[in-house]
């Protein structure tokens, strides 16, 4: 980091310097050499904490290799594995009952069920897409996707199709909003007003049509005989828009490859334009500028003539890094990198103020608080580490006690096992907990590394351990206090292009009282919105909190492959599979810095890929070397296969640049190698580490 400056004792990026100086601070009220100095102060305080309970980490993953090691070739014992969980500290003792004490909480997070979008905080065009995702078009949804059970025909409008889009979206209005008789489908001219069976649907009127709320979504109904669709409709209606995202989460973490000071600071900035509105991003699409803003806010006209505004935007979370990590975007007064999720955490803060104080065109949180994710952590004390750190923060930018909310990523082990105990650590600023499965997976394999090889990765979706992981998210969730006062959340549909798929396998997270789950696209949401029509998930929760909790024998059963032995061709497919998946989400990591992408997969559909993705893949393969499944030389031959295989995929990217002609010259072959062949000993099977050195070797290469 040559190009820095001084701030109290810090060393900053000048980029940084300037960014906080000259774009964040200003308007606040804050004083700079006051903002740096209590920033300093904060990392004198929690940086050698940070250390240490990484350090915390590191020991207990030794003592359970150890463990597992002395016990190899033996039958699992969950009785025994718990009393030596709770031995070494693992395990700690559940609180005594408790509710959360959270208060100025937007309805969006408490009372209302709907789709969760993840957006990298890199690209401004697919964040101002997921900030306006809030609404979407039912018509289009269903018309350019395989919802209906295929896709549309290329070429122009297809008018057939059409009319199936038409029914569909009425026959699910024929569920939502009901007429007083008949169908929707038979509806003639509106003119003169809709009977509704239930009148208290009726929300209003809106410039394009009429409002109706039902499960607490809204639905709008379009009449426009001017439009295409509309005028040869018998009603003249033109579209169904549904209220879709009701939140995103603007993610720093695992959706983005930010590196350096010049990664950070455009990250910041994105996330400074969508706290004070004026976010735009141009670009050519299919050989046409266009401009992306943010959406305004939506007035209508209710019943009694008074005016109603809705929300035009997602409410806005930002997803901080976790403890691992740390940065050169700012170093300490002994020299050494900062922790980067202390850096977030003041920084992610600063920028809320904006909203805070409606500086902004646009009001984000109505309730007056800072919405931050925080993935990654292990365990309680690791949780009342960030309560702490956020305390901090509020003393230093002058803010009221928990007005930094925070949403606990339930993805490792060690927070599964101990949930009550962590959400007790944070229980006065707790806003979220989801079940983030797929770094879930990848902690599994690693914490377990030792004991065995495990199954082959599709039959790990059917291990007994994940059943308990969903179910007792949501048990603990409502057994202590969050229904009505945060979101209990399921994970990501990693298929964009399978929608129909979803359609049908997706139903299932509102049934189980979660009332938000991960969507990858706006798309995805308006078609997830459905969902929480077709199911009451505040209405089923007192039901479901009637049943019993899972106990933590199940949750600690490792999916291991006791006694398998499969074919070379078997292990050869796993191999190909797994090698395939690190490739085509690595290279562009390496190579472009892309963190987050649809990457084609071995059967050529595309994915949704981040780091979770890769650690499972990389920590698989791992697994399964160290257990001599298979043999370096194999996976060797695996990874230059498949790099053929990738190059091929990626054959039309002009900025591709192929692996297979020369892997010794290639970073991004090396760097997917190292991530199998040193995976055993990476921090939990994190993938961050050496994707950030390779990532750093590549920019510095041009």
């Amino acid at each position: 980091m040559s190009d820095t400056v001084p701030r109290s004792t810090l060393t900053v990026s000048s980029a940084l310097a300037a960014f906080v100086d000259d774009e964040a601070m200003p308007g606040l009220g804050l004083e700079a050499d006051a903002f740096w100095a209590g920033a300093t102060e904060i990392f004198a305080r929690f940086a050698p904490e940070n250390r240490r309970l990484l350090a915390v980490r590191d020991t207990l993953q030794a003592r359970i290799d150890a463990w597992h090691g002395g016990r190899r070739g033996a039958p699992h014992d969950g009785e025994a594995a718990e009393a030596f969980l709770r031995e070494i500290g693992y395990l700690v003792d559940e609180p005594a009952p408790f509710a959360i004490g959270t208060r100025n909480i937007d309805a969006e997070v408490a009372t209302l069920a709907g789709p969760q979008l993840v957006v990298p905080s890199l690209n401004a065009r697919f964040v101002l897409n997921a900030a306006n995702a809030r609404w979407g078009s039912l018509y289009d949804a269903l018309y350019g996707t395989d919802a209906l059970g295929d896709l549309p025909p290329p070429g122009p409008f297809d008018a057939a199709r059409g009319l199936r889009v038409v029914a569909r979206a009425k026959a699910f209005l024929d569920e939502a909003v009901p007429l007083a008789e008949g169908r929707w489908a038979d509806l003639g001219d509106p003119h003169g007003g809709i009977a509704i069976r239930d009148p208290d649907q009726y929300v209003g009127r809106s410039e394009r049509g009429r409002l109706f709320r039902h499960n607490g979504l809204h639905i709008e109904v379009v009449f426009d005989r001017d439009h295409p669709i509309g005028r040869d409709d018998p009603s003249g209606i033109a579209d169904v828009v549904l209220e879709s995202a009701l939140s995103t989460i603007v993610d720093l973490e695992d959706s983005v490859a930010a590196v350096d000071a010049a990664d950070k600071v455009a990250a910041y900035r994105n996330w400074l334009g969508l706290m004070r509105g004026d976010l735009v991003e141009t670009f050519d699409k299919v050989g046409r500028s266009l401009t992306r803003e943010l959406a305004a806010d939506r007035d209508l006209i209710a019943h009694d003539g008074s005016t109603v505004t809705l929300p035009g935007r997602s409410l806005l979370f930002v997803r901080n890094v976790g403890h691992l990590m740390t940065t050169p975007a700012v170093r300490l007064a002994d020299g050494s990198d900062a922790p980067e999720g202390i850096l977030d955490a003041v920084l992610t803060g600063l920028i809320g103020m904006h909203d805070l104080k409606g500086l902004g065109r646009f009001r984000n949180s109505r309730a007056g608080s800072i919405y931050i994710v925080k993935p990654k952590m292990h365990g309680p004390e690791e949780c009342a580490f960030t309560d702490a750190l956020f305390d901090a923060v509020e003393d230093l930018l002058g803010l009221a006690r928990h007005t930094i909310k925070v949403g606990v990523m339930d993805e490792e082990r060690r927070t599964s096992a101990n949930l009550a105990a962590c959400i007790h650590a944070v229980k006065d600023r707790i806003v979220f907990i989801n079940t983030g499965f797929l770094d879930r997976t990848g902690d599994e394999i690693h914490t377990a590394m030792q004991a065995g090889p495990v199954v082959r990765k599709g039959d790990i979706k059917a291990s007994g351990w994940i059943a308990a992981y969903e179910a007792r998210n949501v048990a603990i969730g409502l057994r202590t206090g969050l229904s009505g006062k945060a979101q209990i959340g399921k994970g990501m549909w990693a298929a964009p292009d399978r929608m129909a798929e979803m359609l049908e396998q997706k139903a299932a997270h509102p049934k189980t009282g979660a009332n938000t789950a991960w969507v990858p696209s706006p798309t995805a949401a308006t078609l997830h919105a459905l969902h929480y029509h077709h199911t009451d998930v505040f209405a089923l929760r007192d039901e479901i909190a009637a049943r019993p909790t899972p106990g933590l024998d199940a949750l600690l059963t490792p999916p291991l492959a006791d006694g398998v032995n499969w074919s070379e061709a078997e292990i050869a497919e796993e191999l190909d599979n797994n090698a395939q998946g690190l490739l085509g989400y690595v290279v562009r990591w390496i190579d472009q810095g892309v963190g987050c992408s649809k990457v084609p997969d071995i059967h050529d559909v595309g994915l949704m890929e981040d780091r979770a993705t890769l650690r499972i893949s990389s920590q698989h393969m791992a697994n399964w070397l160290l257990h001599d499944v298979c043999t370096g030389p194999e996976v060797d031959a695996a990874l230059r296969r498949m790099a053929a295989r990738v190059d091929a995929q990626n054959a039309a990217d002009p900025l591709y640049r192929p692996m297979a002609p020369d892997p010794d010259a290639s970073l991004a072959f090396q760097a997917a190698r190292a991530l199998v062949f040193d995976g055993v000993a990476q921090p939990n099977g994190y993938t961050e580490p050496l994707l950030h050195a390779f990532r750093l070797r590549a920019k510095a290469a041009g």
